[in-house]
């Protein structure tokens, strides 16, 4: 018997978070094993957000156009494997960039695709989003807890074959997706452009950049310095992976926070949240205050992605929904998060663990912006 879409949906969030609790903690250590500085590391993540700040608005309008999600899926799921595939062939900074660059703009696709699928599902069918998207953080507590244990003392390359496995697993997870049709869009313009002519809409993508660019040296810098600090690669897989424990509880009742918060109460919670969390890992790498501050992920990350899903949902047509993740992607979580990426290599080859107190001036950016995104009154669909 044919599994429902829900089981579906959530062993595709189970690959996709896999493949990234592996990859956010541990890719900086096969970077610096191949020569890699603290710049040229925080430059290789910020091209690779970047690069989606074209290619995901280019590719969500497309796929919109067509009503498609799952052969899309398919698609650059395969083309990020062949890409990690020519890893052991490249050598030097610049040779890494480019396949950086090329796997960023591949991988950065999916995501916008696979929420706009599950989003509209979980609406028509009166699915909980939150209850498939947690399958997604507890593989990543799994794929960060596993990888920091099998990695200690083993070569920087094992990272690299770790990574190769899970974006198998994600090839397979996407041909398993519901193929649901949305559809397309009325008139002859390319969606991407008639929302980004709304303003209340590209408030909300200001917002969500600043938020989620909060995060940049924690992305980048968290695991090295942590190191540095004498930290071991198990319990640094474990601060990583309680960071995104916590978000499981809180996914598994989006549905009470949601409807308890609203989609903008939501990103306040996360702005007031980051400002706490960023201050204290300035301020010490004792494991004491880390693992208290790590449950704050939930938030800092958690209820903004969130407020976010929900936000573009109840705002944003079902003919839109791809380019508007899309767009939610690229700005919200690639452009404004790649700049800031850019400058946190420098941040921290100059002020160690102090670049994070930059991290908490974003987190209260973003607050600023969330209270003006709520003076423009409650969610209301885009017209």
């Amino acid at each position: 018997m044919k599994p429902g879409p829900a089981p579906r949906l959530a062993f595709y969030y189970a690959a996709v978070f896999g493949h990234i609790g592996i990859q956010l903690p541990f890719w900086p250590i096969w970077l610096d094993s191949r020569g890699l500085d603290a710049a040229e590391i925080g430059l290789f993540f910020s091209a690779a957000l970047w690069v989606k700040t074209i290619s995901n608005p280019l590719i969500g309008g497309a796929v919109d156009r067509t009503g498609e999600r799952r052969r899309p899926m398919i698609l650059f799921a395969a083309l990020s494997l062949a890409g990690y595939a020519l890893y052991p062939f490249v050598q030097g900074f610049w040779q890494v960039l480019t396949i950086g660059m090329l796997t960023g703009a591949t991988l950065s696709a999916l995501m916008p695709l696979g929420e706009s699928l599950t989003m509209r599902l979980a609406y028509e069918k009166g699915m909980d989003y939150g209850r498939i998207r947690l399958w997604g953080s507890v593989a990543f507590v799994l794929g960060a807890f596993g990888a920091g244990s099998y990695l200690e003392g083993r070569d920087p390359d094992t990272v690299l074959w770790l990574l190769l496995g899970t974006l198998t697993v994600l090839l397979l997870a996407c041909a398993t997706v519901p193929d649901h049709r949305q559809p397309k869009p009325a008139g002859g313009g390319f969606p991407v452009l008639t929302l980004l002519r709304r303003p209340r809409f590209a408030l909300f993508i200001a917002a969500c950049g600043m938020l989620q660019a909060s995060h940049a040296v924690y992305y980048g810098f968290a695991t090295l310095h942590w190191r540095a600090a004498g930290i071991s690669d198990v319990a640094i897989g474990l601060l990583w992976a309680e960071g995104v424990a916590v978000e499981v509880a809180l996914f598994a009742a989006s549905n009470r926070a949601v409807a308890r918060f609203g989609p903008v109460g939501l990103m306040l919670l996360a702005a007031g949240a980051g400002v706490l969390r960023w201050s204290v890992t300035a301020w010490t790498v004792e494991l004491g205050p880390l693992i208290a501050v790590q449950a704050l992920h939930a938030l800092t990350f958690g209820a903004a992605h969130l407020g976010a899903m929900h936000y573009i949902q109840r705002t944003v047509p079902g003919a839109q929904s791809a380019s508007a993740q899309s767009l939610y992607s690229a700005i919200g979580m690639g452009l404004v998060v790649g700049l800031a990426m850019a400058v946190s290599g420098l941040l921290y080859e100059d002020a160690g663990g102090g670049a994070f107190l930059a991290m908490a001036a974003l987190s209260l950016a973003g607050g600023v912006l969330c209270l003006m995104l709520r003076r423009a009154g409650e969610p209301q669909p885009l017209s």
